[in-house]
């Protein structure tokens, strides 16, 4: 193994301890609380079941409320912590699985989420279309991550420039968003979808009117990369 190689798997690991690290300390802190405030609960509920004050029970009942609520939104924060860790460990598998930096693993998950796709779909669309090579421009002008055409891009956002295709969020979002409007074309039917992102859908509907079939092994390979 080389030293380059060696050297990039043990930031990466480091990078990766730190972020799980993070999302134990964020789960951490609201499971404590909803322990602790559980606890209280049950007592206050027992010391209600004995206590003969009238005034005592109203001040008691008060406590009891305002644990409730305090209850619920600790239980709000326990779900979002254990969602950040679940994203966390999935971004870390889909980094590990195709050898990419973290930032990328993560601008792909979260972008493709945002934008209504799967992120299993968007990893191997983007490993297909330029090896999570950001800079790739193919013979025909595409341009890189995701490949989108600058006229294509254009037509999603007017107020773009060239130069920003390059940018890493930028392109995803770009790459992204016409694949979820190719999917809404076809209603659902990802092959199709996939057919009309390559080779664009005027291309697939023409083939398709004629009675033929458009495939060209592009929808397949991104599919069976998932």
């Amino acid at each position: 193994m080389s030293s380059a190689l060696l050297q990039w798997e043990q930031e990466q690991t480091h990078r990766w301890r730190r972020i799980l690290g993070e999302a134990w300390a964020a789960v951490r802190r609201p499971v404590l609380a909803l322990l602790f405030g559980g606890t209280m609960f049950y007592m206050g509920i027992r010391v209600a079941s004995v206590s003969g004050s009238t005034l005592g029970e109203v001040e008691l009942h008060r406590r009891l409320k305002e644990t409730e609520v305090a209850l619920k939104a600790r239980q709000g924060e326990l779900e979002l912590a254990r969602l950040e860790l679940s994203r966390a460990k999935s971004i870390m598998e889909y980094s590990g699985r195709y050898r990419i930096p973290a930032d990328l693993a993560a601008s792909i998950y979260d972008i493709a989420l945002a934008e209504g796709i799967d992120p299993g779909l968007a990893y191997s669309l983007v490993r297909v279309e330029s090896g999570f090579f950001a800079r790739a421009v193919s013979p025909k002008g595409a341009v890189g991550l995701t490949q989108v055409m600058p006229a294509t891009a254009m037509e999603l956002d007017p107020t773009l420039r060239y130069s920003d295709l390059f940018h890493q969020e930028t392109n995803l979002r770009l790459g992204f968003r016409y694949l979820r409007q190719m999917l809404e074309k076809y209603q659902g039917d990802l092959r199709l979808a996939l057919l009309a992102y390559n080779r664009g859908p005027g291309t697939v509907d023409a083939i398709r009117r004629e009675g033929g079939d458009p495939s060209n092994g592009y929808a397949r390979a991104v599919m069976e990369g998932q």
